[in-house]
């Protein structure tokens, strides 16, 4: 399979192979030293995209196996669990719930006294 390198690719190892360019080089020479880099650079990201690959591979099991483990602990509460759920008051709530009783309190006073 031949792999296609992309032009910034070139042009970035054609830069390198000028930069490093010894005296009495020939163009040529330079070509070739130009192609070398674009073949270690093309290498470098295939292997770099294979390690991603395995990363999201080992991360996809790693969530996979956390989920499993959800769903069968919950599978395990399901069956044992018979009481209400809890419900959790908010301040606002709290505070209606005092007002109501301040106001029946309040009501009952009046009509007894």
């Amino acid at each position: 399979m031949k792999t296609t390198i992309s032009t910034e690719t070139q042009q970035d190892a054609l830069a390198m192979a000028k930069a490093t360019q010894k005296p009495g080089q020939t163009k040529e020479q330079t070509k070739l030293i130009a192609q070398g880099i674009e073949k270690g650079i093309a290498e470098y990201k295939k292997l770099q995209k294979a390690k991603a690959r395995e990363r999201d591979k080992q991360r996809k099991q790693q969530l996979r196996a956390k989920n499993q483990q959800a769903s069968a602990a919950g599978e395990m509460d399901d069956g044992e669990d018979f009481s209400l759920p809890q419900t959790q008051f908010t301040p606002i709530a709290w505070a209606a719930i005092a007002l109501l009783v301040l106001s029946w309190l309040g009501f009952g006073a009046y009509i007894f006294l």
